[in-house]
Parts: structure tokens; C-alpha cells; sequence
């Protein structure tokens, strides 16, 4: 057996003294700050809105371009009588279904390792059309069938790289969840994990299909599990934005060791580094940008200006606004009060108020004695969150990448679910 073949071959994390501490000091404390941002009900709104977000990112990395208005649409089972359009929003209706369990602590019993990994893969595949769940062969061209949550039993190639055996996967996989595990990883270096996990995964390639999509998806598990991610920021943003670095740094934590003082496993000590020192300055990017978005005294005052613009336009009625900043402040606002605040009497108050429901940023949930709630609808997010779904080829005002990287999106389309 080659020592590719042998999983515990495999280093699972790189030497901690020649990370990038600082970096992972600075996402930790700033996480935390967005974190505790916004209050609960409007947090709650925000992650509906970041979990199409991180969809609609990571369908950029693997070439499928869904507009962020059909998967607003699929979300409310709006699906378009294309057949290859449908099943886009079909896809990204999964990834959302997926990620929202992960937010909600639906996954949280199956800790960090394989039965994790299999649990997303599965939870993911059976909500996909038929369709969806073959690939081909590249050698015979034969037609194989995706087994959502089981690992592959046949040999793939993706782009330059080769993974494991099917016979050697389960292995690779066990090793895997046993240095991943929860409580074997200082909390302090739980983000270099979450990158390190990232690429190992990938490298191990254990599904046909999917593997891109599990491992942003596990990655964006575990960190929440390192209380250092939450629903409101997600890093296939930044993975996307950068998509080219991202291949590259992929690429060059599966080179081989270049000399004795590059580890002594199957691959890069270097290459390794240099990818969670990627992945975790990507991290820190995007929840510099989140926080942008959603300082408190910049997001009133874009609600302001929204208002303002849309009653000059005969839209809404500018009386609306006390509702809307009383709903951002606190989080909701009783029906009763809603008149009170507008200066009207409560059927005037229902008249007023239509119009913002009607374009999905008021909600009751569908319950009459149910206070007033903000809500954010992604079609129209530019509004309020400037380049939340912005065109990867431009760049964010203040980037932390250095200023030589690339961030055009015209890069090549891998033929497999996986980022290369």
C-alpha cells in the first residue's frame, strides 16, 4: 500500500507556531462583537437573509449562477418551468434547509467528525432532484448514481488531483473525526482547525458528488461549534470573491513535502499553512464586512434614506418610519402600537403598513396577535446590505487581501462538486 494510502499519514494540523496568530486573535474578539450586534429577532431576520447569501456564493465556486431572486423564489416554492432553472432552485433550496439546521442546532448531536460530514451530504442529496444525483464517469462515461450520506465506491479524478482509494476513504475518514473530534482542539486554535478540516476533507474527496458544498458546509458547522461563527457572517463570501486564491491554496496544501523540514506525512506542511493562513484571513474579511453592514448608527440611517426615497416616490408613506427603526432597535413592535407611533387610527395604521408587507419587510409569521417583525428580503437587499450579493469581479471597499490577489469569477468550472 503507497503511503498516500494510509490515513495516518495524514497531518491534520500544521505546527501552531507558524500560523498567523494574530489573525485568529483578531477574528475571535471581532466574531464575538458581531455577534452580539443585533437583538434576537432582527439577528434571526439577518441570518434568513446570510444563510441565501452563503447559497448563492457557494453555487458561484461550483458554476451554478442562481440570481438571488430565484432562490427567494424557491423559498417560497415559486419554481420556474425551466427544467435546468428549477432544479438550480432546487439546489439552493437544499443548501439553505441545510444550513438553517446547522443554525438551529439540529446537527449539533453529531459532533464534528465523519457522522457529521455524512449527516450534511445526506441531508443535502435527498433534497435534490433526481437529476441532480448522477455524474459521470470520466474514464467510461458511465452514468453513476450519487447515495446521499455514503461514501464513494469508485476512483475520481478532480482536475490535477487524485483522491484516496474508495477502499481507503472509511480509513481516512476515521482519522479524520478522531483529530477533529470536539475537546481535542484548544479553543484558541479552533479556527485553524475549521480551515485545516476544510482542506483535508476536500482532499480526501469521500462523496461522488458534493464534496464543495459539505466541506463549506462543515466548516461553517464547526466554527459555529468553536463559537467563533454564527448564522449572521459566513465565509463562502469571501471563498467566492477570491475564488482564484481559493483554488491555489487548495492546490498547494495537497503538494507533497518539499524537504525533510516540511512535515513528515503525506503532504505540505507549508501548503498547509498557507491555507488556513488564507482561509482564516478570508474569515476575518467577512466579518469585518458583516460588521460594516450592521453598525447599528450606518444601517439606521440607509433605513432612513430608504424610506425617504421610496415615499418620494409615492411607494410608502414616510409616517411608516418610527415603525421601522422601533422594529431595528427592539426587535418587534406590538400591532396596537404601530398606530400610536404613526399618528393614526389602527385600521389607517394597516392601510399604511401594506405596502411594506406586501414587499416582505413587515411580518406578523402569520399570526394576528403576533407583534409587528422586520424582515429582509433578499431580492431587495442592496437597499439596506450595499454588496451583500455583489458581482465577484469587483472588489469590496476595503478588501483585506492584498492588493496583487485576483478576484475576477472567469476562472475555469471544475467537472466535480469540489472547488478545483
Amino acid at each position: 500500500m503507497p503511503p498516500s494510502e494510509l490515513s495516518a499519514s495524514l497531518t491534520l494540523m500544521p505546527p501552531v507556531e507558524r500560523l498567523d496568530r494574530d489573525a485568529s486573535s483578531r477574528l475571535l474578539v471581532e466574531a464575538g462583537w458581531l455577534s452580539g450586534m443585533l437583538v434576537p429577532p432582527v439577528r434571526a431576520a439577518v441570518g434568513d437573509m446570510v444563510r441565501s447569501m452563503n447559497c448563492y456564493y457557494s453555487n458561484l465556486i461550483e458554476g451554478h449562477d442562481t440570481l438571488p431572486r430565484d432562490i427567494e423564489r424557491a423559498m417560497k416554492n415559486d419554481y420556474s418551468a425551466d427544467p435546468g432553472k428549477r432544479d438550480l432552485q432546487l439546489e439552493a433550496r437544499a443548501h439553505i434547509e441545510v444550513q438553517t439546521m446547522i443554525d438551529h442546532g439540529a446537527m449539533d448531536h453529531l459532533g464534528l467528525g465523519e457522522d457529521l460530514v455524512r449527516g450534511i451530504h445526506r441531508e443535502f442529496c435527498v433534497r435534490l432532484p433526481e437529476e441532480l444525483l448522477f455524474v459521470e464517469h470520466p474514464a467510461t462515461k458511465e452514468k453513476l448514481k450519487v447515495i446521499p450520506g455514503e461514501y464513494r465506491e469508485h476512483d475520481v479524478v478532480v482536475g490535477r488531483h487524485e483522491p484516496v482509494s474508495p477502499a481507503a476513504v472509511p480509513g481516512f475518514m476515521a482519522h479524520f473525526s478522531q483529530g477533529y473530534a470536539q475537546g481535542r482542539i484548544r479553543f484558541e486554535n479552533a479556527v485553524f482547525a475549521a480551515a485545516a478540516a476544510h482542506h483535508r476533507l476536500v482532499w480526501i474527496h469521500p462523496f461522488l458528488d458534493g464534496n464543495g458544498r459539505v466541506a463549506r458546509l462543515y466548516s461553517h458547522a464547526y466554527l459555529r461549534r468553536a463559537r467563533v461563527g454564527c448564522d449572521i457572517w459566513a465565509v463562502a463570501r469571501g471563498l467566492a470573491r477570491t475564488v482564484t486564491r481559493y483554488r491555489d491554496a487548495l492546490a498547494r496544501a495537497d503538494w507533497s513535502p518539499r524537504g525533510i523540514s516540511d512535515g513528515r506525512g503525506t503532504l505540505s506542511d507549508s501548503g498547509l499553512i498557507q491555507f488556513c493562513d488564507y482561509f482564516v484571513a478570508t474569515c476575518l474579511d467577512q466579518v469585518r464586512f458583516m460588521s460594516s453592514l450592521l453598525e447599528p448608527a450606518g444601517l439606521m440611517a440607509r433605513m432612513r434614506t430608504f424610506v425617504t426615497v421610496e415615499a418620494e416616490r409615492g411607494r410608502f408613506d414616510a409616517r411608516v418610519l418610527p415603525v421601522l427603526t422601533h422594529a431595528l432597535t427592539t426587535g418587534d413592535v406590538p400591532k396596537a402600537a404601530a398606530s400610536a407611533m404613526m399618528g393614526v387610527q389602527e385600521r389607517q395604521a394597516r392601510r399604511l403598513l401594506d405596502p411594506l408587507i406586501d414587499r416582505g419587510f413587515l411580518s406578523d409569521g402569520g399570526r394576528k396577535f403576533d407583534p409587528w417583525r422586520l424582515a429582509f428580503p433578499i431580492s431587495e437587499s442592496e437597499i439596506l446590505f450595499p454588496r451583500l450579493f455583489a458581482p465577484v469581479g469587483v472588489p469590496d471597499p476595503t478588501p483585506s487581501a492584498p492588493p496583487d490577489d485576483e478576484w475576477g469569477r472567469e476562472v475555469e468550472t471544475p467537472g466535480d462538486d469540489d472547488p478545483r
